[in-house]
């Protein structure tokens, strides 16, 4: 393992060259006389740890000290000072600094301002490795070479550094509101809690007060002995995402408004308030803001949930990311399934690009899964993933009747419009298959043989 990296800005040779001399075996120690020195050294990135003057000549320790955290705001900096002047000390407290150390400078001291430092950049990286790892494992909000997704995740980095700020997704049904909202829990300080997705249009609506709330012991007819946690409970110290929340009846809105706006709830049945801290992510396919004027959702609970709102673009707006995701899927499936498909054939990839997504990311995911399931061959063919009831909407799709030749009174050349629209499903049929004659013959349910045949007559 390399060693951390440190870097020693102080104008004073002695104090550079007795620090290097001190950390040298177990760090890799780089010394400036200035605070533009050192900032310019890290154009290539920067170290683990700053030791930083404060009376430097020219750019001074707490300027220095915010330029660094500007562009590092992750950086552990520990101030040197001549002197131990309060007031410095705790503006470069509030400005970052991890620590300061007073010349001169023992060893001891100096040491152990360092390990402490240097401990909470290993559990920092430890920290942020661990929240890569669930993401990378979860979903693949990640994914996507440009715009799309990427621009989506920009905001979520920005929105979960809150651990309990309400965010709303907006987004057409399938979109990946969810996976957003699983990005937002993991991105978040509380994403080694749990994360607890509810249907609120899936719960009946005169159970989903108690669900999430939960309820004391016989607090109605046919209610558990020993009471109920509620979800909200259940979700204590991490995430809970409402989807379809523009389901709740009026009673429950009021409720969760409650609890939002508070951190406290009333289990039904319970004369006494419940708190607890959990995050509340929500999610609708739905216009709120329309539901609010129509009087079907409660304007300040809208407000409220809707502190920072993510617009997920549908799939077909984003179709950078189809391919990224696809390969994602299919990753995950050969997994589940035991299957070694090595990735998409040329005219599987060519297929998904031009295949408009109705069902967005859920219906990609359907179509990667059933491919992986039935596939043979080592890599995901374009029939593999289409399927015949695919094949066939699309074609009646299509098809339709002002693509027949007109009938007139002059008649028409029935064999000749039959050898026309032959060739043009031959051709479509390679086309989707890459160019793959068994493929094409799949496509368009016949034996390769009679495809090559029927293929030499044209």
């Amino acid at each position: 393992m390399n060693p951390c990296s440190l870097y020693v800005i102080d104008d004073e040779e002695s104090i550079r060259q007795s620090v290097r001399l001190a950390l040298q075996p177990q760090y890799r120690v780089s010394v400036f006389a200035t605070a533009e020195d050192g900032i310019a050294a890290m154009d290539g990135g920067g170290p683990d740890l700053v030791l930083l003057d404060i009376g430097l000549p020219g750019m001074n320790g707490l300027e220095a000290l915010q330029a660094i955290r500007s562009r590092f705001p992750e950086m552990a900096v520990v101030m040197i000072t001549a002197y131990e002047d309060v007031q410095t000390v705790v503006q470069a407290m509030r400005h970052g600094a991890y620590d300061y150390v007073v010349k001169p400078l023992t060893g001891e001291v100096l040491l152990q301002a360092i390990r402490n430092a240097m401990e909470r950049v290993r559990l920092r990286r430890e920290l942020f490795a661990l929240q890569e790892h669930c993401l990378q494992e979860d979903i693949p909000c990640c994914l996507g070479e440009k715009g799309g997704l990427q621009e989506v995740m920009a905001r979520v980095a920005m929105v979960a550094k809150s651990p309990d700020t309400p965010v709303l997704i907006v987004g057409e049904t399938g979109s990946g509101k969810e996976l957003v909202a699983r990005a937002v829990h993991y991105r978040s300080p509380n994403f080694q809690g749990v994360f607890l997705p509810v249907n609120c249009a899936a719960i009946p609506k005169e159970l989903i007060e108690s669900e999430l709330f939960g309820y004391e012991a016989g607090a109605f007819s046919g209610a558990r002995p020993s009471g109920k946690k509620g979800l909200i409970e259940e979700a204590q110290g991490g995430t809970l995402f409402l989807d379809e929340i523009g389901d709740l009846l009026p009673e429950a809105q009021a409720k969760l408004l409650r609890f939002l706006d508070s951190g406290e709830f009333f289990r039904i049945g319970a004369g006494k308030a419940t708190r607890v801290q959990t995050r509340i992510v929500s999610a609708t396919n739905h216009d709120l803001e329309e539901m609010v004027s129509r009087n079907q959702f409660r304007r300040d609970l809208y407000y409220r949930l809707s502190v920072v709102t993510i617009q997920v673009p549908s799939l077909n707006e984003r179709r950078d990311d189809i391919l990224p995701l696809a390969e994602f899927f299919l990753k995950r499936f050969c997994v589940k399934f035991g299957k070694q498909v090595e990735g998409l054939s040329a005219g599987a990839r060519r297929f998904l690009q031009e295949y408009h997504f109705s069902g967005n990311v859920r219906e990609l995911k359907n179509m990667i899964e059933r491919g992986v399931l039935m596939s043979c061959g080592p890599v995901l063919e374009a029939a593999d993933i289409s399927g015949p009831e695919m094949a066939a909407a699309d074609t009646s799709a299509a098809w339709g009747k002002e693509c027949y030749p007109p009938l007139t009174h002059e008649g028409l050349d029935l064999e000749a419009a039959l050898h026309d629209m032959e060739r043009h499903f031959f051709e479509e049929a390679l086309r989707h298959a890459g160019g793959n004659e068994s493929m094409a013959a799949r496509l368009l349910r016949m034996n390769h043989h009679t495809f090559r045949y029927r293929r030499k007559k044209m």
